[in-house]
């Protein structure tokens, strides 16, 4: 079972638990992922959910679905998802960190190697 954060929704949570494994080597391309109702079983969350975050990650270009057979990643999926975090990173991350940085008078040169 997953645990789920109350901040954020449990379909981009399930996609970036995915996304994670795709990063790590747990899944590789042309590797089959669980059903929507497997996954489900397996995390304990409506197989509606799943659906939603399959088609997020559809969208995203990290996984494709075979009609009849099932969901696979894309050749592709791991360079899309290091260019969909890199740019959350850049415009979303970053700026707060380098923000919060200045306001404890941390130089940031100092600490990054």
């Amino acid at each position: 079972m997953m645990e789920f954060d109350d901040n954020k929704p449990i379909y981009i949570q399930i996609a970036d638990n995915i996304c994670e494994r795709i990063l790590e080597g747990q899944y590789k391309a042309g590797d089959r992922i669980s059903s929507v109702r497997e996954w489900g079983a397996t995390i304990g969350v409506n197989p509606n959910t799943v659906a939603r975050s399959y088609e997020l990650l559809a969208e995203r270009g990290v996984i494709e679905n075979s009609r009849g057979i099932g969901f696979f990643i894309t050749r592709t999926a791991t360079e899309r998802i290091k260019e969909f975090e890199r740019k959350v990173f850049l415009e979303n991350e970053l700026p707060s960190l380098i923000r919060k940085a200045e306001l404890l008078e941390i130089n940031l040169k100092e600490h990054i190697k």
